[in-house]
C-alpha cells in the first residue's frame, strides 16, 4: 500500500465524519514525521496491538565491490528495526 492508498482509503472513512481528504493528509504525515522523530529521540517507538520499531546499530566492516571485487571499509551504522505485536502476528 503506497500513502497514496492510505490516505485514499482513511478518506473514505472519515467523509462520513466530514473531514476532508486534505486534513486526512496532514495527519498522515504529521503522525509519520512525528514516530520517526521519536525514534530519532527516544530510540524506540511503540504502538500496541501493532508492534515495536527500535534503532540498532551496525558495526563497521569490511566488504567487497561487487564489481571490482576490491576490498572496501563498510562504515558503521544505524538502521531500524520493526518486531510486530503478537496481535498483528496471529492476524496474518
Amino acid at each position: 500500500m503506497t500513502k497514496g492508498e492510505l490516505i485514499d482509503q482513511l478518506s473514505k472513512s472519515a467523509s462520513k465524519s466530514g473531514v476532508s481528504k486534505k486534513t486526512v493528509e496532514a495527519i498522515v504525515s504529521e503522525t509519520f514525521e512525528t514516530i520517526g522523530k521519536t525514534i530519532k529521540k527516544a530510540g524506540r517507538f511503540s504502538y500496541p496491538s501493532f508492534g515495536t520499531f527500535t534503532v540498532t546499530k551496525r558495526a563497521a566492516r569490511k566488504g567487497r565491490n561487487p564489481q571490482t571485487g576490491e576490498p572496501i571499509k563498510i562504515k558503521a551504522s544505524k538502521s531500524i528495526k520493526f518486531k510486530p505485536a503478537p496481535v498483528l502476528k496471529g492476524k496474518l
